[in-house]
């Protein structure tokens, strides 16, 4: 092998270690844009599930309120209907029972403060 040859075997072998690195170089390149895509649309599925998590969640809350007003707005009807016949439903009328009820706490106050002078005696 004359000194020419072993020159150009030398730049032969420079030539494919650049080769090589570039090819290192796209290889690293190519590799970070799949990982990037990849975890891009991990988010994206992710997002999409919360979403939709979130989506099913606000839909049964919906349902359950709804059917609390329903059935608060139905006690509220029986209420009324009950107040209605029983004549409960006059201004007056709520007036009396206002008076009744003052009279009634009077009483349990009356009737504690008399439990506790004979539990003191």
């Amino acid at each position: 092998m004359t000194k020419f040859d072993a020159i150009k075997s030398k730049v032969n072998d420079a030539e494919d270690f650049a080769r090589k690195i570039w090819l290192a170089g796209l290889g690293a390149y190519g590799k970070s844009i799949d990982e990037v895509q990849g975890r891009y649309e991990k988010l994206n599925t992710d997002a999409s599930k919360v979403f939709d998590e979130l989506v099913e969640k606000g839909s049964k809350i919906e349902a359950e309120t709804k059917d609390k007003i329903k059935e608060k707005t139905n006690v509220e009807a029986r209420v009324a209907e009950v107040r209605k016949k029983l004549g409960l439903d006059k201004p007056e009328m709520e007036q009396k029972v206002d008076e009744l009820s003052a009279k009634i706490d009077a009483l349990t106050l009356a009737v504690a403060k008399l439990a506790e002078k004979k539990v003191k005696a």
